[in-house]
C-alpha cells in the first residue's frame, strides 16, 4: 500500500542474544524517511485476540507512527483515509513479533489498529505527535465496508468501551487529504 513500509532493522547476534538499533535517524534520513518522533508508547495486551484499533489522531496532531514487537507477536493493521489517495479505504496488515523483528512505518492519514496473537503481547511505537485526547478518532475495526481479516472472530475480539462505541466507515469524514 502506498505508504506504509516494512522496515527490517539488522540484528547483530552471538551467544548472548542479538543487538540491534530501532531507530537511527540518519540511517533512514538516507532512505527517505526523516521523522522527528517526540513519544513512545508501550502497550502491553494479556489476552490472546485483543483488539486495538482503528484510531487516528486528526489534524494538526496527526501522528506518524512506526510500530514493533517487543514480546509476543501481533497482527499490525493499516488503512488508508487520505482523501483522494488510490488506495482510500484500502487495508495493509504485517504480522510483528520478538522473534521476525519488523517494524512498520505508518504515515499519518492511516488508521491504525492491532489484534494479538499471543498472550502478554507488547506493542511499542514512537509517534511523530503528542497526544491529543480531543483529536482522537475511531473507526469500528470490524466494520464491513473496510472488510479487514483480522483472523479471529470478531465476537470473540477483547475490546474497550471507547472501540466498541466507535464509528462506522461510511459515516467517518477523514480530515487526511492525499498530496501524492
Amino acid at each position: 500500500m502506498s505508504g506504509v513500509v516494512v522496515i527490517m532493522p539488522r540484528r547483530f547476534e552471538d551467544k548472548r542474544g542479538f543487538f540491534s538499533e530501532s531507530w537511527n535517524r540518519r540511517e533512514l534520513a538516507n532512505q527517505g524517511f526523516d521523522f522527528d518522533f517526540v513519544q513512545d508508547n508501550h502497550s502491553v495486551s494479556t489476552h490472546t485476540g485483543t483488539v486495538r484499533g482503528l484510531h487516528v489522531q486528526s489534524p494538526p496532531y496527526g501522528q506518524c507512527k512506526l510500530v514493533r514487537c517487543g514480546r509476543g507477536r501481533f497482527l499490525d493493521v493499516a488503512v488508508d483515509i487520505r482523501v483522494g489517495s488510490p488506495t482510500y479505504g484500502q487495508w495493509s496488515s504485517e504480522i510483528l513479533s520478538f522473534e521476525n523483528g519488523r517494524q512498520v512505518l505508518i504515515p499519518a492519514g492511516f488508521l491504525h489498529g492491532f489484534v494479538t496473537r499471543e498472550p502478554e503481547t507488547e506493542i511499542i511505537y514512537k509517534t511523530t505527535n503528542y497526544y491529543a485526547p480531543a483529536h482522537d478518532l475511531a473507526v469500528r475495526f470490524d466494520d464491513p465496508d473496510i472488510g479487514i481479516d483480522w483472523g479471529i472472530d470478531p465476537l470473540a475480539a477483547i475490546i474497550s468501551d471507547n472501540d466498541a462505541a466507535a464509528r462506522s466507515f461510511r459515516g467517518f469524514k477523514s480530515p487526511f487529504k492525499y498530496e501524492g
